[in-house]
């Protein structure tokens, strides 16, 4: 099976459960959203391309570390305009200034060690 299909299949059921799931509760509907599905599938892709390589493996995952922070940091920029009011757009757009601002961060934080 295509891995593209694999990837674009899981995104398409993860979508409606969670349209269907935020109807009864959102904190249910929130751990599906930030359930750990696409890593998965990442891990086994890179494991396949590298032959299981050790040192590319370890990398990979640091980089999958390094790039949580910043999606960290977007749900926080999202909460505190949420909280401050803003309207949709502005609220996901924020949280994109913030994710990609402490993305360039993070990377150049993590090439320094």
């Amino acid at each position: 099976m295509d891995n593209r299909i694999l990837t674009v299949g899981i995104s398409i059921i993860l979508i409606i459960a969670i349209a269907i799931l935020s109807e009864y509760s959102k904190t249910i509907a929130a751990i599906t959203t930030t359930m750990p599905t696409k890593i998965p599938i990442a891990i086994w892709l890179i494991w396949v391309s590298e032959q299981g390589n050790r040192q590319a493996m370890v990398q990979f995952n640091q980089d999958m570390m390094i790039s949580l922070i910043p999606t960290i940091i977007f749900l926080l920029a999202t909460w505190w305009a949420a909280r401050m009011g803003w309207s949709l757009i502005p609220m996901i757009a924020s949280g994109y200034v913030a994710w990609g601002s402490s993305l360039g961060l993070a990377f150049l934080i993590g090439k320094m060690f």
